[in-house]
Order: structure tokens, then sequence, then C-alpha cells
């Protein structure tokens, strides 16, 4: 059984009607050198200060099929002009790689009874990272100080024919090498264009994802690998002598990205990442050495428990606030078994006087964290699955219909010991991912309340 995101129902078809709100064109205004505490991204963003410049100033003038705004944090409201950071273009650090990035919101609405996920993400990634690609490498040396150029787009998604219809935002990430990106706006043909997606670290929500760009469903990982690995680099290696400084050696930087991906899953450590939209391995039994679980799994383990997992809906809709139109279900989630439950919060919040920190630390300790003892006490006797992936509903203001969604993938191990009393919240919350909207975020408890 696929990962089904219910609290975000993603969208599929641009919505042709969507109201184009206006907004003033932001200053071309770039992060500056000396806000960047590391040194090394500091010394980069200093060299290229002014390309970034002229790159932002060709990408607000360039056309995309819907409005494209630049920002710094993807979750922000362009139509905030008071707030809106429009300094989307930025050196940042991803998995030990100096990656040039850029964030942005795309001003598409998809319908998802009409597109699927991958469909949706395809028609982003044609009508917005392939013209930035090209924009790039007319603004940006080739030689550029960085291992790989990412990108990260938000677009809004729509389910309009469901009953409780739920507009959301699905956040695309792609990372390409230095030389894929560079090499990529001018292959024409698709087959080679497809090649490089397939060894490149592609996410949507945060969870990996393969993109077909002539497809309606995404390849599994086992297809985009075995592609990856036959097909040839599109660009020679360069001399070691030719590598940035910032590379650790020639063979790190021609690994590939498809293949540090994917040791990046199955490793026991947790490496950083600059890009919200990507998840990190968790410490603890998600990150551990078991085989990686296929769908197949899933549904065998869905089918054999169905039974307790309707009986713990129908206690769960008024004892745990469980939502009746996202039953319990077993999902994969990074290659591990994880049970997904989708619950609506009781606490209702002040958009304008909250952060999305506060919501999401008073959301676990307020509302999450005093049910996770009596849901253990019902959970599927004897499944054996390694994570619980809580996605609790968030109700902002006087809004009828949930609009933030909190997302909560915690270790099974690690809500026992949370629940004998043996760990604090915020241990088990660092054992954890988290996600806003799909967005990855860190969480720290007492310093946000």
């Amino acid at each position: 059984m696929t990962r089904r995101r219910r609290t975000a129902k993603v969208a599929s078809l641009l919505c042709l009607g969507l109201a184009v709100l206006f907004v003033p064109r932001p200053a071309f205004a770039q992060v500056s050198p000396a806000e960047v505490s590391n040194t090394k991204l500091r010394s980069v963003e200093q060299k290229y200060l002014l390309q970034l410049q002229l790159l932002h100033r060709a990408i607000a003038d360039a056309k995309f099929p819907f409005p494209l705004y630049l920002t710094r944090y993807v979750t922000a409201d362009p139509d905030r002009q008071v707030t809106f950071d429009a300094r989307g273009l930025e050196f940042v650090n991803f998995q030990n790689d100096v990656v040039l990035k850029t964030s942005a919101i795309y001003r598409a609405a998809y319908n998802s009874d009409q597109l699927t996920q991958n469909e949706r993400a395809a028609h982003t990634f044609r009508d917005v990272i392939v013209p930035i690609l090209r924009l790039i490498s007319e603004q940006i040396p080739a030689d550029v100080d960085c291992d790989a150029v990412g990108f990260e787009i938000s677009y809004h998604t729509r389910a309009p024919n469901k009953s409780y219809e739920f507009e959301g935002k699905e956040i695309l990430v792609v990372v390409l090498s230095r030389d894929d990106a560079f090499a990529f706006s001018n292959i024409a043909d698709e087959e080679q264009r497809q090649a490089i997606l397939n060894r490149s670290p592609i996410f949507v929500n945060g969870k990996e994802f393969g993109l077909a760009l002539d497809d309606r469903n995404p390849l599994d990982r086992e297809a985009r690998t075995e592609s990856a690995l036959r097909a040839p680099t599109v660009n020679p290696a360069p001399p070691a002598s030719a590598l940035p400084a910032t590379r650790s050696s020639s063979d790190a930087a021609r690994s590939g990205p498809v293949s540090r991906a994917a040791s990046r899953i199955d490793a026991a450590e947790k490496p950083s990442s600059s890009l919200p939209g990507v998840p990190a391995v968790p410490a603890g039994p998600v990150a551990d050495t078991k085989p990686a679980a296929t769908p197949a799994d899933a549904e065998r383990l869905q089918s054999r428990y169905q039974a307790q997992l309707d009986s713990l809906l129908k206690e769960g809709i008024e004892k745990f606030h469980l939502v009746d139109y996202a039953p319990p279900a077993f999902t994969i989630y990074h290659d591990r078994l994880v049970l997904q439950l989708t619950l609506r919060n009781t606490l209702s919040f002040d958009k304008n006087t909250t952060s999305i920190y506060r919501r999401a630390a008073q959301t676990f300790d307020l509302f999450l964290a005093p049910e996770l003892k009596g849901l253990l006490q019902n959970l599927p006797a004897g499944a054996d699955f390694d994570a619980l992936d809580f996605s609790v509903l968030n109700r902002l203001g006087n809004e009828k219909t949930s609009s933030e969604a909190v997302e909560f993938v915690c270790p099974l191990k690690s809500v026992r010991t949370f629940a004998n009393d043996e760990v604090t919240s915020q241990d088990l919350i660092n054992q954890s991912i988290v996600l806003i909207n799909g967005v990855r975020v860190a969480l720290n408890l007492q310093l946000v309340e």
C-alpha cells in the first residue's frame, strides 16, 4: 500500500480559474554574506553575490504559466508584504555538499482528482525548474564553487470533489549535481533528462520520490537506481585539481546523488540538511538495519489487522479524535513500516499571534502527548511495525476546516519508552521526524513556548 498523505490531499490539474492576486515585485535583495555563519558558505556567497542578484532579477522578469515568487521560506505568504522574505537564492549545506538553492512559491493550484502526484510534480518541474536551470546556466559560471544545484518549490493542491474539500501545499525538492544542472537545459532528449533525474535526490513533501517526466506514476526506488547505474554521465568528471575546494574528494563529488541518497536512508548516522523539504534519518528504531519494507508488506499487515484497525477507528473517533475519512493504515515511510493515524486537534490557534513552531510544540505537548498511552493500548496486538505516523490537523482562528497539518513520525520503541515515563517529550521529538504542511522542521519544545 503506497503512502497516502491524507492531511494534505494533493492537487493535480492546473486550475485555470485560479485567481491571481497582485503582489508588487520585490526588490532584488540577496542574502547578505554577513548573515551566513558558516565560513565556507559565507565565502562562496560573497564571491557570487553580484551573479546571484542578476539571477534574481532574471527569474523575476521571466514568464511562468502562473506567478512565481522567490522566497527564503516556502511556507511564507506572498501577500504579507511586510514579513515576506523574497531572498530565495542562497548557498546551503546538504549532505555535506555545498548547494546553490532556489526556493520559490509557485501560485498554481492542481486538482488531485485529475492529476496524480507524479504529474503535479512533473508539471512543476517542467514549468518552473527547467526554465530556472536555463537562467542559472546564463548567469552563474559553470565552474561555480558548489557541488550541486537544488530547488525547493511549493505549490497549491486541491481535492474539490471530496466531502471535506482540503487545500494545502505540496513541496517539490530536486537536487542535481553541478554538472547535471548545467548540462540539463542543453539536452533535448527526454530519455537523457530522465536519466539525470533518476540519479538525483528528489523529494515530495519530505518523502523520497521517483519523478517520472512522462508517466502518471512515479518510478520506484529499484527502477531509479537500476536506470541511474546504466545511464552514462552527461559530462566526464573534471580532473581532481579542477574540483572546487568545497568538495571533500573527487570520488565523493562524482559518486552520484542517488547513491548518496540511498546510503543516507539506510545508514544509522544522521546527516544534516539545509533543505526543509528533505528529511534526515532520525536516530532510533526507524533507521536500523532491517531489510527495507515494501508496499506488499504494508498490504499484508493491513489485511491481517484490518478488524483491529476498524475497531481502533470506531473507538478512536470520539476517544482520540481520529478522523473518519482517513482510517488508520499501515504504509511505507523511509523504507520502514509505519502505522499512520490522522487526528483532529481539539485546540484552536490564532495564526496572527503564534508561530508555526509554537503551534507544533503545543500540538504535541497539549494534544498528542496526553493521548499516547491510550493509543498504545489500542494498537493492533502483535503487529510488527517500526513507527507511528501521527498527522494532526490544526484549525487556525475561525476557519471551518483544518488549514495546517503537523506530522510526527515517531519510532514505536521511543513512543513506548515515553509512555513509560523513561524519556522526556523532547527526547521523543529528537528521535522523531516533525513536518509542518510537509516541511521538515527542528522543534525545541521549551524554546518556543
